[in-house]
């Protein structure tokens, strides 16, 4: 049942993705182009997910376990240090780049386009490396 879940979800943030135009690099591209050929209608998108989210977030506050039944792992940290900091600036900057965050990336492997692979291709050597980095850290 929980993979049933797991998968509709996923369903349900991908046709989310594709209804949105957050998988098509250019529209998001030009969201972010705001002297240029700025599209504003991600604001949008992104208010409503918050809205879902602040409410989503403040229900799952108060419950123990799941709907169905696995225990609540919600974020605990409030800090704003720089490993954070650092994170959302190279999030951002790749996002700005690429027109692309992983979801929407992974998203759009099916289409088959090269540029979608080399994308998704670093940012698993990304990943890679900062789990290297963390464990070096740790040991």
């Amino acid at each position: 049942m929980i993979a049933f879940v797991a998968l509709l979800a996923g369903l349900v943030f991908g046709l989310g993705l594709i209804l949105s135009g957050m998988g098509n690099p250019a529209k998001v591209l030009n969201f972010l182009d705001v002297f240029g050929t700025w599209d504003p209608s991600l604001a949008l998108v992104m208010a409503g997910a918050i809205a879902v989210a602040i409410f989503a977030f403040t229900w799952a506050k108060r419950r123990k376990t799941s709907l169905l039944g696995e225990p609540m792992q919600l974020p605990t940290a409030t800090a704003l240090d720089g490993k954070l900091l650092t994170g959302a600036a190279l999030f951002g900057i790749g996002w700005g780049l690429a027109g692309f965050c992983p979801g929407p990336a992974l998203m759009n492997l099916s289409t088959g386009h090269g540029e979608v692979w080399l994308f998704v291709a670093a940012m698993l050597v990304g990943m890679l490396a900062q789990h290297a980095w963390a464990k070096r850290g740790a040991s």
